[in-house]
């Protein structure tokens, strides 16, 4: 147990003591400033009007002044250059260091054997060395795609990747959210699909049941998880891959890959029954691969997501991409925003928010800011943050809209009647549509009238290969390093016994005295003009430590 801290209260003898002590304190501080008495500040009498050499006198006090203040300027100018100096000094130093190590490592590391270099777990390369490894150890890859856009969340580069590499690795389609679609448009899709991959139609739960859920339910039995954590299609995938698998003769790993925020976590999470991989909101969760045991059989791999190439249209990468949300005032947040609203029906969009009529992009999201009362400071919408929000909701499982089947059915030039063959194999198809045809009347789905109509921008195109991965983050440190080398270059000619030179000389005039009868005349005048520009002298010598001294022995009033 921790201990209570001490109580401040004080016995009323001890109390008194102190007041009593603090009273006669101050009744010494006030007797003896008594005793010094006020000194008033003495008034400048002037130079008188009938005093010999008066413009002179009035010219030379002038010329002083300047002089001070000129004198007070470069010795300003010369600590800031000093200060710079040291500063560069120092940097060069670090640097150094710096190279030595650096030079010191590469020695090491040649003389030890060759290995691969650490990459930053949030990296792009780090993605795809993470996603090679799952597609190499995998029997059986499954590419997630969100039925709200199908054909968005295939990668061509990744299913050849998988159909050409031999070895007998099959790949599955597995269409997830199929509860945010109306019925016609997802039976239309899976009819679609299935003639080229097979193809399982699946809803992942939401929600998943863990010994933390438990006392939450115990606690407060009035809430219903029942609809949340329900899951559809499991039991169809499950069968699938455990028939593959009796087929092989042997233990099976499947691959879960896919694009962002399709739900490859929340299917593994839906398999196993359990939360054992992290899901959230956020893109690109997932980091590294994870090992979830099914069964004695069956292994799930979780990966990264895939890379989405920068030459996709605007729409591909606003719904696929990891966008950095964090960034305030994004480019890419905000160009990505204007293409989902310029891809849908805007009577539909005004319909889902509930918000007038709007001319572009920018009045929908005022709009929307001021509909979700997001403002700023004085009232101003809070475009950065609306726009944020607005992704977030079409990524994940918030906004039900959906895309229409491509017309006629045109296969990729990686897939042959061959290869569809050969994925096809060893999978019961039958059974897979009944299984499929199941899980659709089953499931709730939502009405065409309250889903967004979506023009699908077709596959987008993504980065497999580690060596042709573009991080922005190597841009910005050659930035840094040329401004750091253009820095270096400027040089202080000026010499420092130079300004010394002239700083005596400067000195010498200021404290000159003239030896004319004018002077002794009006020699209080005299002393009261230049006292002020003698302390000034004084205080320009003294250091800033010597300033900032406080002598804490001193009793200040």
């Amino acid at each position: 147990a921790e201990l209570r801290k001490a109580s401040k209260r004080l016995t009323c003898h001890k109390r008194y003591k102190i007041q009593k002590k603090i009273r006669e304190h101050h009744r010494k501080v006030r007797k003896e400033a008594k005793k010094r008495g006020r000194r008033k500040p003495k008034k400048d009498p002037g130079i008188p009007s009938a005093a010999p050499f008066k413009e002179e006198l009035l010219r030379e006090a002038e010329q002083r002044k300047q002089r001070l203040e000129e004198l007070k300027q470069r010795q300003k100018l010369n600590r800031q250059k000093e200060h710079e100096k040291k500063r560069k000094l120092e940097a060069k130093k670090s640097e150094a260091k710096i190279q030595e190590k650096a030079k010191g490592k590469e020695s090491s590391g040649k003389s030890k054997a060759k290995t691969s270099k650490p990459l930053d777990k949030n990296s792009k390369k780090s993605f795809c060395r993470e996603l090679n490894k799952v597609i190499e150890a995998s029997d059986v890859v499954l590419e997630v795609l969100d039925a709200r856009d199908p054909m968005g969340c295939r990668c061509p580069q990744l299913e050849q990747a998988v159909t050409c590499s031999g070895g007998g690795k099959k790949l599955l389609l597995v269409l997830n959210k199929i509860d945010l679609v109306p019925k016609e448009n997802l039976e239309k899709w899976l009819n679609y699909l299935k003639k080229e991959f097979p193809t399982v139609a699946f809803k992942s739960a939401t929600l998943m049941k863990d010994k933390a859920m438990e006392q939450f339910t115990r606690r407060r039995a009035r809430v219903d998880l029942s609809r949340t954590t329900e899951c559809f299609g499991s039991k169809c995938l499950l069968k699938l891959l455990q028939e593959h698998g009796r087929t092989r003769n042997k233990a099976i790993q499947v691959g879960v890959v896919g694009f962002p925020n399709v739900g490859k976590s929340s299917i593994i999470n839906s398999l196993k029954g359990v939360r054992a991989c992290n899901v959230g909101l956020a893109r690109g969760v997932t980091k590294s691969m994870q090992i979830v045991h099914i069964d004695k059989q069956t292994k799930m791999l979780d990966s990264p997501s895939i890379i989405a190439d920068p030459s996709n249209s605007a729409v591909a990468l606003a719904l696929r991409s990891i966008i950095d949300t964090e960034e305030p005032g994004s480019a890419s947040v905000l160009e990505g925003a204007d293409a989902i609203i310029n891809h849908c029906s805007k009577q539909q969009v005004m319909m889902h928010y509930n918000i007038p009529d709007f001319s572009d992009t920018e009045e929908f999201l005022t709009l929307l800011a001021k509909k979700r009362g997001m403002l700023k400071k004085g009232g101003v919408p809070d475009i950065d943050n609306v726009t944020k929000l607005l992704l977030c909701d079409w990524t994940g499982a918030k906004v039900s809209y959906h895309s229409q089947p491509p017309g006629s059915q045109r296969l990729p030039p990686y897939l042959t009647e061959d290869k569809i063959a050969e994925m096809q194999e060893c999978f019961n198809l039958k059974n897979l549509e009944e299984e499929n045809n199941k899980t659709v009347q089953a499931l709730k789905n939502r009405s065409p009238a309250s889903s967004i109509l979506f023009q699908s921008a077709g596959m987008t195109d993504g980065t497999i290969e580690e060596n042709k991965v573009i991080e922005v983050a190597s841009e910005w440190e050659n930035l840094e390093t040329s401004m750091d080398g253009e820095e270096e270059e400027e040089d202080f000619t000026e010499s420092d016994n130079d300004q010394d030179d002239v700083e005596e000389m400067d000195i010498r005039e200021v404290n000159k005295v003239s030896s004319t009868a004018a002077l002794a005349l009006v020699s209080l005048t005299h002393d009261f003009l230049f006292s002020e520009s003698n302390s000034l002298s004084f205080s320009l010598d003294k250091t800033a430590d010597e300033d900032d001294a406080y002598d804490f022995n001193t009793d200040y009033v």
